[in-house]
Formats: structure tokens, sequence, C-alpha cells
């Protein structure tokens, strides 16, 4: 009797695969043969899940987004009572590189990034998402305000650019050595010791 295949599942497979090969190579010396060899499957195999090498630059973003957001969520329920204060810093933390798993990340961020300049389905996915983060910032912020834990006054939309901008910015930094992830850690610690006043 053949295997059976779960179709989602060898997609993610071969789009973790594509995510491993970004980090090490970066994303333009990567081929679908390159991936199917990472992932353990056909050429055949990745052509028929991907009609293109855009197609699975397109669902490895996305897959890579949907993981950030399990990742976040999981650190936010293990950590016990999710207030907005602790899933900001958890959404913070897991945008610094402060790990070999988070290091990769951030390059393999980057390198759709640059590709997303010239690449408007991949900026649209991009579009999407960091407006959307803004917003979520900011409503937490919002929720945070009316428990009375931030300051009425201050402006959440700003803020959101502003907890955004302290944590995207660090990373290559810290990826350079002129930062260390702990030194990181503990600005993003110090801005919400400013911003929550509890």
């Amino acid at each position: 009797m053949p295997k059976q295949v779960d179709h989602d599942q060898r997609r993610a497979q071969i789009a973790d695969a594509l995510q491993r090969l970004i980090a090490r190579h970066g994303l333009e010396g990567v081929s679908l043969r390159h991936v199917a060899a990472e992932a353990g499957v056909s050429m055949g195999s990745v052509q028929h899940y991907f009609a293109s090498k855009d197609e699975m630059l397109l669902f490895t973003l996305e897959h890579r987004n949907r993981q950030r957001e399990e990742r976040i969520r999981a650190q936010v329920i293990a950590g016990g009572e999710r207030t907005p204060k602790r899933i900001l810093r958890a959404c913070l933390l897991e945008m610094l590189p402060r790990d070999e798993r988070s290091a990769a990340d951030w390059l393999i961020g980057v390198a759709f990034f640059t590709r997303a300049v010239a690449d408007a389905r991949l900026a649209e996915v991009y579009a999407e998402g960091v407006p959307q983060l803004h917003e979520f910032f900011a409503g937490l912020i919002r929720q945070a305000q009316e428990a009375g834990d931030v300051a009425a006054d201050v402006d959440a939309g700003h803020e959101s650019a502003i907890l955004w901008a302290l944590a995207d910015s660090q990373g290559s930094d810290v990826l350079l050595g002129h930062r260390s992830a702990d030194d990181a850690v503990a600005t993003v610690d110090y801005h919400l010791g400013r911003l929550f006043t509890r």
C-alpha cells in the first residue's frame, strides 16, 4: 500500500529546509535543487509542491511568520499571567538574535526583506504584517492604559513604533558583536520599565 503523504507537512518540511539554507548561505545562491537536497526529497517533489522559486519563497515567508507567532504564544503561555507587558516583552525578545535559532531567524528575515524590496508579492506580505504588528502593540499599550499600568498621556501608536524600532535596530549590532544579546534584552527591559508603571 502506498505511503500517505501529509501535503501540509511536506510543504513545511521544504520551507524549513529553505530557511536553513538561507541562514547559512543567503537567499540569492539557493536553487530548487539545493532545497531538495536539504529537505531530503527529490527535485520532482519540490516542483510538485511549488511551481517556482518565487512561490516557494512566498510560502516560506508566511510559514516563518506562523512559526514566530507560535513561539511567542508558547512563551507567553509558559510564563503564566498574560499581561500586556509580558506579551510585548515576548514579542520584542523574539525579534532579537539571542541564540543560534533566533540569530538564524534574524538573518532569514533580512534576506526576505532585501528580496521584498524588489518583489511585489513578498512586499505585500510585509505590507500586511508590519502594520498589523504595530496595531497589536498599540492595542496592548491601550489595554495597559485602561488598567492604569501605562500613563494616560502616552501615544500608543508612537510608542508601538518605538518598541518595534528598539528591537529591530539592535539585531545587526548583536550579530556584528557590537552589543551582546544580554545588553539588547536589558535595553528592552529598561524601556518597558519606563513605559509601564508596574
